[in-house]
Formats: structure tokens, C-alpha cells, sequence
């Protein structure tokens, strides 16, 4: 694909898909400023949302931080604990409300997730004119997402750049 200097980037990250991908496929960190840079290279960001989900967690505070250091505006929600011990949060509805709603100011959508769900955002995003990148580990990528994509990119493809080795504590 073809990226020109005057296209208007947004790029939306699905944190949670991300974090555990690079975790449980790499045992490694995400770098999300890498990522970011890599979704916008030399064209213009208008808006990079990162959706989170707060667990309390005591290390989540300076990974919320880091991400909004990063040049991310980050979006947050608690984690949901039901009666019987069943965990949710997630931010696909979120993230494709927030997309939809800033597609008409874009000519170019990162979605940074490898969830298939994603695929009928994607699908109406071009519809509607814009174009779509994905970006995530090719290993936990939908393949459906990957060909409706316009662009995709393969974080594994250079892991010496988008990864941040764990430390040994």
C-alpha cells in the first residue's frame, strides 16, 4: 500500500490483545511508542487511543503512564468481576464507536489488534472510504482480518523493535 505524507492517521490500540499476545507469545512486553511510530511513519497522527482495562494491579499505574508518555490518549475502564468469578472487560464496542465516529476527519485507520471481531469495523470503515491497517503478531491474527485489511504488519516480523524484553525479577 501506498502511504503518502498528507494522509490523516488514527491509530486505536486493544491494549489487552496486545499485551497478552506479545506475553504469551514472546514473553516479552509490548514497545507501544514503537508501534505507534511504525502506524503513522511519515504522515500526520490526528488521534492514537489506547483502551485499557484497569485491574489494580499494582505495576498498571507506570504501564498507564508509559502508554500516555508515548504520545497515547488512554481510555480506561475496571474490570468487571461477576458472582461467579467471571472476569470481562474489553473495549471492541469502544474502540469501533470511537473509529466510526472519527473516520470522517481520517483517511487512514490503524487498528492495532489481532481480533477477528474487528472484521466488520473493518469492512464498514472502507465502505465508507478509509483505508484500514492492522497491526499485530501475525500468530494470533485473525486470517479473515488479515485479508480484509488493506495493509497489515506483522509485529514478529521484527521483534528486536516492537518487543521489550521482560526483566528477571
Amino acid at each position: 500500500m501506498i502511504k503518502h505524507p498528507d494522509q490523516r492517521v488514527g491509530v486505536f490500540v486493544d491494549v489487552g490483545n496486545m499485551y497478552h499476545s506479545a506475553k504469551n507469545l514472546h514473553q516479552a512486553r509490548l514497545n507501544f511508542k514503537a508501534v505507534l511510530s511504525a502506524a503513522v511513519e511519515d504522515r500526520k497522527l490526528i488521534r492514537a487511543i489506547a483502551y485499557c482495562v484497569r485491574s489494580n494491579a499494582p505495576e498498571e499505574d507506570k504501564f498507564f503512564d508509559a502508554l500516555d508518555k508515548s504520545g497515547f490518549e488512554v481510555k480506561m475502564k475496571d474490570l468487571q468481576v461477576f458472582l461467579g468469578g467471571l472476569k470481562k472487560g474489553d473495549w471492541d464496542v469502544g474502540l469501533a464507536m470511537d473509529s466510526i465516529k472519527m473516520s470522517p476527519k481520517l483517511d487512514v485507520i490503524c487498528v492495532v489488534s489481532g481480533d477477528g471481531d474487528f472484521i466488520p469495523l473493518v469492512e464498514y470503515l472502507q465502505y465508507h472510504g478509509v483505508l484500514v491497517e492492522v497491526i499485530a503478531f501475525g500468530d494470533t491474527t485473525s486470517t479473515k482480518l488479515r485479508e480484509t485489511a488493506d495493509d497489515f504488519l506483522d509485529l514478529s516480523s521484527d521483534k528486536r523493535r516492537f518487543l521489550i524484553a521482560k526483566r528477571e525479577d
